[in-house]
């Protein structure tokens, strides 16, 4: 039964697409000026390659990507331009004739059906030199996002009711976790020789503050770390803890609180990039509560995971087989992945 036990984790470790953080994170910013609406959106590498636009990018293939309604009316673009954008990213962008009524207007992405499941855009609408009137997540299934435009001869710009993004950043810190395996398996590691309730909690609270803090410092542009860097450091992370495991024979490492808060510092910066992505903070908008937000999501959907998982891990190690034998294959499993996202990152990057 154990040996079944392990073979089955070994091989779901296998089946796991092994990527650090969810790839389908793009941008669209729609700006408002005085004689034309601008949208602006970049598409990863891996993006384009799915997307496979010609090059170079027609006017056609551009005005594809958008379909922008003011009172109903569909607009057609006028123009449309492609600028390279560092590591082989496009930034498509299309200019819309601004009608002079104004009126309800809606903004939606044409194929997000053809990138990854899951791929997430953050539309976020703004007045030239003026407040944001929207912003949201837009998805498969929701792929639309509705602002008001004012009339040309109205002194302002009105906001529509736009509907919040409170749910949707709560909705992405969870995700995030959730699919973040490289985060999943370095809490893993630590926690899988715990044999103190105790020592589970300092754990997981060290983790907690310290990927806060660093998640925090790095959103608000105080301190940065380029994810070349950072995503190796993750990488090794679940590498040391993996080794340290198998070195101490399954056996409960004494501090592993503080090589959590350092580890955890690290890893907050990988979560950072996730709203640097999608510009929150950037042009104006609002930063306390995407940052509040996703962040609060994170740490639900971690409890949540260990809820689940930390009853079997208790389970298991009143078996004194799965202490000698279970943990540090395990441990190997978790240095071996880690081994591999490191080489993924920096030889074969």
């Amino acid at each position: 039964m154990f040996s079944r036990i392990l073979t089955l984790v070994f091989f779901l470790g296998l089946g796991v697409r092994l990527h650090a953080h969810d790839p389908g994170l793009g941008t669209a910013q729609v700006t408002v000026r005085a004689d034309d609406i601008v949208v602006a959106t970049t598409f990863s590498a891996a993006d384009l390659r799915l997307l496979r636009p010609p090059s170079p990018a027609t006017r056609e293939w551009i005005a594809g990507l958008f379909e922008l309604r003011v009172a109903g009316v569909l607009l057609a673009p006028r123009s449309t331009a492609t600028h390279p954008q560092p590591g082989e990213e496009l930034q498509f962008e299309l200019a819309f004739p601004r009608p002079a009524e104004g009126g309800p207007a809606e903004l939606r992405v044409l194929r997000l059906d053809e990138l990854p499941p899951g791929h997430r855009q953050f539309a976020t609408v703004t007045v030239e030199r003026g407040p944001v009137l929207a912003e949201r997540l837009l998805f498969v299934r929701e792929p639309a996002i509705a602002f008001t435009l004012a009339a040309l001869n109205a002194a302002s710009v009105a906001a529509g009711d736009a509907p919040t993004t409170f749910a949707a950043f709560l909705k992405l810190g969870v995700e995030h976790i959730w699919t973040g395996y490289d985060h999943l398996l370095f809490l893993f590691g630590l926690l899988v020789v715990c044999a103190r309730f105790k020592s589970i909690v300092a754990i997981i609270s060290c983790f907690t503050l310290a990927h806060s803090i660093t998640l925090a410092l790095a959103t608000m542009n105080v301190v940065n770390l380029p994810s070349r860097f950072v995503e190796p450091m993750i990488a090794a992370s679940i590498v040391f803890v993996g080794v340290e495991n198998l070195v101490r024979r399954g056996a409960e490492p004494k501090g592993r609180w503080a090589l959590t808060f350092f580890f955890g510092l690290i890893h907050g910066f990988g979560f950072a990039s996730v709203l640097r992505e999608l510009g929150v903070g950037q042009g104006g908008r609002g930063l306390m509560m995407p940052l509040f937000t996703f962040n609060l999501g994170v740490e639900l959907g971690q409890i949540a995971i260990a809820a689940v998982v930390l009853p079997i891990i208790w389970q298991l190690r009143k078996n004194e087989t799965f202490v000698r034998r279970g943990v540090p294959a395990l441990s190997v499993v978790v240095a071996g992945a880690g081994l591999y996202w490191l080489l993924e990152r920096t030889v074969f990057a």
